[in-house]
């Protein structure tokens, strides 16, 4: 049998907030709101959320913290693949969607929930990741999406909320905040366009620091470890890289790419961390993998990175693939040199045991050493064998 009890997926900002009212008001129903930690917040900002939560008047709030989880099941393959979705994105809200709402399904299903709620539009994909996920998981629980459908604007959220007694401040509603351990995405009226850039005051992080840095980030197996010799889980290297790098307001940018439901979207992001490792690992890669190692990594890596993005997290075909890049990393360890400047950062070097780099064999450009000069033309007339047999046997027709 139905009860009232509807879990709301809660962060706190506009969307959520409109929910819970409408959801007490007009559906009669009783606000079991749940915000998932997944790395984007401090426990003085998760205090603040709980309070406006119960100032909103829902019956409980929780903090379901999957921060660990999240890093080991998703970003850990994000960065073996060295993932960013269309060269440019890290995937910071799309692989974080994934993990909430799982969690926000295991909690609903503990508490014995009838509804679950998000309060994702109708014209992104956050409303996709979220029903796929709790239709997968929670499919006896009957999901609410009621900005999705009353196609609300910002304003007439605002509105209603402020007939409802819950006054929100117009100038921070204006731009939508997603933090979380691996980015945080920014969405304004400028994202709605498609030549206007994200003004200064719209990012969370602003430029703090302006002269040169140099840190040394390690790595084993694929995995961050330690920053400037001082070891340290993932999850604390990456959260501790970010504090160092949003200061020089690194890793911002603006994504555009094709959305689950078939229009183009469009979405700023500053993700410090996520952006410093890509490019790091990447590196440390290019001087311990083999050349088709590489090759066939980023092929599969292209597909995980689409996946998750499209909310295919549950398909088989992604456990094989992360096997896959899993084994790759055998070898992935080292040190790799940076230099931060205000936005922008150098990869300046790499060491490792791994090194495929080694001067055993020869220097690139200047001396060989495990082979000769005759070798090389033995080697040159075999290899162009093909091409002048192709162009032979076409040139004379």
């Amino acid at each position: 049998m139905k009860n009232n009890k509807v879990v709301l997926a809660f962060s706190g900002g506009l969307d959520t907030s409109y929910c819970v009212k409408y959801l007490k008001n007009e559906n009669q129903l009783d606000v079991y709101s749940a915000v998932v930690n997944t790395g984007g917040f401090s426990l003085d900002e998760l205090k603040s959320i709980a309070e406006k939560a119960i100032l909103l008047g829902v019956e409980s709030h929780s903090t379901l913290e999957e921060t660990e989880a999240y890093y080991q099941h998703i970003i850990k393959y994000l960065i073996f693949g060295n993932v960013l979705k269309n060269n440019t994105y890290p995937l910071s809200v799309s692989a974080e969607r994934i993990y909430q709402a799982i969690a926000l399904a295991k909690y609903a299903k503990s508490i014995n929930a009838s509804y679950i709620a998000h309060g994702s539009t109708g014209a992104g994909n956050d409303q996709i990741r979220f029903d796929l996920i709790f239709q997968l998981l929670a499919p006896n629980i009957t999901i609410i999406t009621p900005i999705r459908d009353q196609q609300l604007s910002r304003k007439q959220e605002i509105d209603y909320l402020t007939k409802s007694g819950y006054k929100i401040d117009w100038k921070k509603a204006q731009y939508s905040i997603n933090k979380g351990l691996w980015g945080t995405s920014v969405g304004g009226v400028e994202t709605l366009t498609s030549h206007e850039a994200l003004p200064e005051e719209a990012y969370p992080s602003q430029l703090q620091a302006k002269h040169p840095q140099k840190l040394s980030l390690l790595f084993e197996k694929g995995e961050i470890c330690g920053i400037n010799s001082e070891r340290m889980n993932p999850v604390a290297a990456i959260q501790t890289l970010e504090e160092i790098a949003n200061k020089y307001a690194i890793g911002r940018g603006i994504h555009v790419g094709d959305t689950i439901i078939g229009i183009k979207g469009r979405v700023g992001f500053e993700a410090a961390a996520a952006t410093i490792i890509i490019k790091a690992h990447h590196t440390l890669e290019k001087h311990t993998l083999s050349k088709w190692q590489l090759h066939w990594k980023e092929q599969l890596a292209n597909w995980y990175g689409m996946f998750i993005h499209e909310s295919q997290y549950f398909e088989p075909v992604m456990r094989n693939i992360e096997s896959f890049l899993q084994d790759t990393q055998t070898t992935v360890s080292g040190t790799v040199f940076i230099e931060l400047h205000p936005y922008r950062f150098n990869i300046l070097g790499i060491e490792s045991s791994h090194d495929l780099m080694t001067s055993d064999f020869g220097h690139y450009g200047e001396m060989n050493k495990n082979w000769s000069g005759d070798d090389v033309k033995g080697f040159t007339k075999i290899l162009a064998n093909a091409m002048q047999i192709h162009t032979h046997v076409n040139q004379k027709k």
